[in-house]
């Protein structure tokens, strides 16, 4: 008999902020533009098959199955997914993990200060000239 466990306890999903689907939008936004068809379709059909820790007992053989697709291309999509930090995967268990926190560019971060100056500077009375 196989014992379920959260591979990565820290990542259990839960219901996104906004929506009420389990793919969360950010996924659709931020993650979805950037993986190839096959490992979109398995990132959907694991979200859809799996129970609400994300885990889910689908082998590479059975997924190709269901998809339509080669075993090798659903270990490519599936590698695609861990690399992307999306799903862990421990076999017989899959995990769809929650979303990576959001990475900041430090290009586009500014420090307190510089708010702080750019809001003086706007207040500031305009002198006539």
């Amino acid at each position: 008999m196989i014992v379920k466990q959260l591979l990565i306890p820290e990542r259990r999903r839960t219901l996104p902020r906004q929506g009420f689907s389990w793919i969360d939008r950010r996924f659709v936004r931020e993650f979805a533009p950037a993986l190839s068809q096959e490992a979109l379709l398995l990132y959907f059909f694991l979200a859809a098959v799996s129970d609400k820790d994300g885990l889910s007992f689908y082998q590479p053989l059975t997924l190709a199955g269901r998809l339509r697709l080669s075993e090798a291309k659903i270990v490519n999509a599936r590698n695609e997914l861990i690399d992307r930090d999306l799903i862990a995967v421990q076999l017989p268990l899959t995990q769809v993990l929650a979303l990576p926190a959001p990475r900041v560019e430090r290009g586009d971060a500014q420090s307190l200060g510089d708010v702080l100056n750019a809001v003086a500077m706007a207040a500031r009375p305009r002198s006539q000239a």
